[in-house]
């Protein structure tokens, strides 16, 4: 029977042979899983040898891994803002390029007490969720038009303890009931308005890695002919919803934050700013409503 390490050679030969981008890492954090052992632990023991059981698991999740599977699909769980989160093939898996979005905004958000925040598209729920655990003063709505979507939310919101402070509201953006009953108030509720919806032109999702194409859901990753749709229709009824000087802020892909910008603008955004993520590539814009402003 293999050591844990002949194993851990094993997975890493199988990845790197199906060309998988992380290889030696992936092949390690199935390992972690399908074992249950550290990294520290690992050093002392390599030489042992695993349960059959485990081991076997492990040859099979490397096999998956090996097809493409995303790592997060086979362990059902990712890091996002450093909280743990559930996930499938209902959900875009949470990225690390999203996390500038968070961050920006609860740097916007910091001096604002009670801040009520609407995210549009939430998928998993990873970015209203972890924003709240940051800001435990902080309520929020969390939409999607999926409801497959939604259950996994459910989940990661009952996990993190947010039942009282996050609603999930299944909705195409703001036709669904909940909007229509709260439409045109005379006190619009949200501090802010934030979204990662599906902005890949439709023609280029055939183009996109294996892990993207093949398992993650097409409803998560379609901006329609353009990839622009969603800015369009999520930003002409956004400052219904936002009070006054209430900020939106929006994920985009790499070459979309001239178009971003020019919807927002055309919507009398003000303030309007095109961030970068870590790898220097245009990710977030944002702009804000004016401080009086009729809707």
């Amino acid at each position: 029977m293999e050591t844990y390490k002949e194993l851990l050679d094993q997975g890493i030969k199988l990845l790197s042979g199906a060309e998988i981008e992380e290889a030696r890492l992936d092949a390690w954090l199935l390992l972690e899983y399908a074992t249950g052992i550290e990294r520290a632990w690992y050093y002392a023991h390599m030489e042992e040898c695993p349960e059959k059981v485990a081991a076997l698991k492990y040859r099979e999740l490397c096999r998956k891994r090996a097809e493409h599977i995303p790592l997060q699909h086979l362990t059902g769980r990712a890091w996002f803002m450093g909280y743990e989160f559930m996930v499938d093939d209902r959900v875009l898996v949470p990225r690390q390029d999203t996390e500038i979005l968070a961050e920006e905004a609860l740097r916007i958000l910091n001096a604002k007490k009670l801040p009520e925040i609407l995210d549009m598209c939430t998928g998993s729920g990873c970015l209203l969720l972890s924003i709240l655990m940051e800001r435990p003063d902080a309520r929020g709505t969390g939409v999607d038009i999926s409801e497959d979507a939604l259950m996994v939310a459910e989940t990661n919101r009952k996990n993190l303890n947010l039942e009282d402070r996050a609603v999930l509201v299944q909705s195409d953006t703001f036709s669904g009931e909940y909007f229509q009953e709260n439409s045109g108030k005379p006190l619009p509720e949200y501090d802010m308005l934030i979204s990662n919806p599906p902005y890949i032109p439709t023609a280029e999702i055939e183009e996109l890695m294996d892990e993207v194409r093949l398992h993650d859901p097409v409803l998560a990753l379609d901006g329609k002919e353009d990839g622009l749709y969603f800015y369009r229709r999520i930003t002409e009824d956004a400052g219904k919803y936002l009070k006054a000087g209430g900020w939106i802020l929006y994920e985009i892909g790499c070459e979309q934050g001239e178009d971003v910008s020019r919807i927002l603008k055309n919507n009398n955004f003000l303030n309007i700013e095109v961030k970068k993520d870590l790898a220097g590539l245009d990710r977030v814009v944002l702009g804000q409503k004016q401080e009086e402003q009729d809707v």
